[in-house]
């Protein structure tokens, strides 16, 4: 049983080198929801079986065992292991269930925020222009969808730059990438690795956005360009928007100008099916060894409880 518990536990730390990898053979969308399914379907996976530890390690006491209707305290194979590495879960789901709490309510409280700013003011169709000093653009998800843009960020850009940077905005709407971009930061909460995912699912959703709006406008130049000059104009800037309503200036803005003037990549099937194939096969395993893990559990709770023979 312990080794099917660890499986879960080290499986998300191949999860960074894969995501890069996915980004750069697959399409940017495709890229984005793969790796936040399974980022997320590999975060769920470790929380249970660090909740299975707590839970064997519990069962193991007498006190506890009692409180269960054991017959006797559970036993395992490792029973001088169990006791140990069910404090340290205890600890690490306690941690998490910490910064899960507090940055869900941070960013309830920005989005709330936002949506509140965004309705004091006049808008046309899904635009809405705020009054600011600060350079910022950027897409707030809801019913109905908004465009946010301030009034020095449209006075940094000329005519065509408005276009594609609204275009961008539109995009990240569009596409519901407020949804991958949550996830991403709830998952780093549940597992170290899964922290450095989280950037690579932020560059993802950014290079969908890039790759819409250079073809909504027709120019990949133009798109480059204004987000090169959206970034530079926002760079100072301090923005209260919450961390899942992406901006034109998010992410590593060098390299989306880059991948915007160097042309749509060429296909690669072969490639993107190996990388595709190995994130389905991380998951796979990682799911496959929680639920046998689980219901190894439960089964020896049964035995513990009298109503199975070992």
């Amino acid at each position: 049983m312990t080794p099917l518990l660890l499986l879960p536990l080290l499986l998300p730390c191949a999860l960074p080198a894969l995501a890069r990898r996915a980004l750069g053979r697959l399409s940017p969308v495709v890229a984005l929801w793969a790796v936040t399914g399974c980022a997320v379907l590999l975060a769920g996976c470790s929380l249970a079986v660090l909740a299975a530890f707590v839970l064997v390690g519990l069962l193991e006491l007498p006190p506890f065992a009692a409180l269960g209707e054991l017959v006797h305290p559970l036993r395992t194979a490792s029973a001088v292991l169990v006791v140990p590495a069910a404090v340290v879960s205890a600890g690490a789901l306690a941690g998490s269930g910490w910064t899960l709490v507090r940055t869900a309510l941070r960013q309830s409280r920005a989005y709330r925020a936002a949506r509140a700013e965004a309705a004091r003011r006049p808008a046309a169709g899904d635009l809405c222009v705020v009054d600011s000093a600060q350079p910022d653009a950027y897409a707030l998800p809801g019913r109905p969808h908004r465009v946010v843009v301030t009034t020095a960020m449209l006075r940094s850009l000329d005519g065509p730059e408005r276009e594609a940077l609204l275009a961008h905005e539109r995009a990240h709407n569009a596409g519901g990438h407020h949804v991958a971009l949550a996830a991403a930061e709830l998952v780093a909460h549940c597992h170290p690795a899964l922290r450095r995912v989280r950037d690579t699912i932020r560059l993802a959703a950014e290079r969908a956005a890039d790759e819409a709006a250079a073809a909504s406008v027709g120019d990949r130049r133009l798109t480059a360009r204004a987000i090169a000059r959206a970034a530079l104009a926002g760079q100072a800037a301090r923005s209260a928007r919450p961390g899942f309503a992406p901006g034109a200036a998010s992410g590593p803005v060098p390299q989306r100008v880059q991948a915007l003037l160097a042309g749509p990549r060429p296909p690669r099937p072969r490639a993107g099916r190996a990388v595709a194939a190995l994130l389905a096969a991380c998951t796979a395993l990682s799911c496959v060894a929680s639920a046998t893990a689980t219901a190894d559990v439960h089964h020896r709770v049964e035995v513990a409880q009298g109503e199975e023979s070992p």
